[in-house]
């Protein structure tokens, strides 16, 4: 994977590339952004039906009681969250928001996880190959260490990146 920006390779790399293989990792995840002003990163999710107000509360006490859960099993501090929706048509679109500095791969895969069990099969996703388990293990221990790396990083570059067509499409804002 071959990118530079500016001098800062690094940086920019260690974010493109994290944010193309959490894409290619998670299906579900409709798309996700980078902000590195506030060290946040955005998974944006897709509901293919309109959720009512009531579920959304559900859906969001849910997932934060889950990652308070698993913030005290792991001896971790709380982390910032924040989860916003859309309604866009006949869909939800919903964005969980996670500060980077605090966030770790397997409350990535939690997060994932969790949006799988509550929309089972209404969640859009692009159509993508089964990996071995082995491929998603290599996958995640990847993720894990692009997501340290980034931490506290002094990159400029608001990244943005969705599929499209079977593929993975990064943009800077």
């Amino acid at each position: 994977m071959g990118f530079n920006y500016d001098g800062k390779s690094n940086d920019v790399n260690g974010s493109v590339g994290l944010l193309i293989s959490i894409l290619v990792c998670y299906p579900e995840v409709a798309a996700i952004n980078f902000d590195p002003e506030k060290q946040l990163i955005r998974f944006t999710f897709i509901y293919s039906k309109v959720l009512i107000e009531n579920e959304l509360d559900n859906l969001k006490a849910r997932l934060l009681n889950s990652i308070e859960v698993y913030n005290q099993l792991e001896g971790r501090k709380n982390s910032i969250i924040s989860l916003n929706s859309q309604i866009c048509d006949n869909l939800t679109i919903i964005e969980v928001q996670r500060d980077v500095n605090t966030l770790f791969q397997e409350e990535i895969t939690l997060i994932v996880e969790l949006f799988r069990q509550c929309f089972n099969n209404n969640l859009v996703t692009e159509g993508y190959d089964q990996y071995i388990e082995e491929e998603i293990v290599a996958q995640e221990e990847m993720i894990g260490h692009m997501l340290e790396r980034i931490k506290g990083t002094s990159q400029d570059k608001y990244l943005f990146a969705f599929r499209e067509e079977g593929r993975v499409l990064v943009f800077d804002k």
